[in-house]
């Protein structure tokens, strides 16, 4: 079984990351991720968090098991080159080229399992529009029963702080513009 990860347009160059992934091709995974932490190169941290992607991708979609697993191809491709320019005497104009590339990782197994399919996510049946809708209204109908509920509390509260003792129904009247 091969499991598969790839980086694109990582802003290095191609021949810069083939000196670090030289170093790693065909080790088992385990001594790759100790290899990559020790290598004093900046191509160093992507290329070891795309391993982990691909072991994380193994043991989630195919229930593999982390030290089964060998780094069976992984190579660098050139990616989009960014043109700049800098300007040099006599009024002349060299370009810069920002290379970058692409990786590609192939995990294979060293001893190989009987697993052959991916791990199929169950989906649920698609909701209906005409679902929807009888939900609303059931639900509409359902709001205006608590409210109609809610009214009768409230105006059975008004009547009795009306009637109750002590209660004076105050109003001002103001003129307008007066203090």
């Amino acid at each position: 079984m091969e499991i598969k990860a790839s980086l694109n347009n990582l802003r290095m160059s191609p021949r810069k990351a083939r000196l670090v992934l030289d170093i790693v091709r065909g080790l088992p995974v385990e001594k790759a991720l100790e290899q990559l932490q020790f290598i004093n190169k900046l191509a160093a941290e992507p290329i070891l968090k795309l391993i982990k992607s691909a072991i994380a991708n193994a043991e989630h979609n195919f229930n593999l098991v982390k030290d089964n697993l060998y780094i069976k191809e992984i190579k660098a491709d050139g990616g989009m080159t960014i043109k700049r320019w800098m300007p040099r005497a006599h009024g002349r104009a060299t370009t810069i080229r920002k290379r970058s590339c692409h990786i590609t990782l192939v995990l294979g197994e060293i001893v190989a399992s009987e697993k052959k399919e991916a791990r199929k996510v169950k989906v649920e049946a698609p909701v209906k529009l005409e679902q929807i809708v009888a939900e609303a209204e059931k639900g509409a109908k359902q709001k205006k029963a608590i409210t109609k509920k809610t009214k009768s509390v409230d105006d059975k509260l008004k009547i009795e702080t009306k009637t109750g003792k002590g209660f004076t129904n105050k109003t001002f009247n103001r003129k307008a513009g007066s203090k």
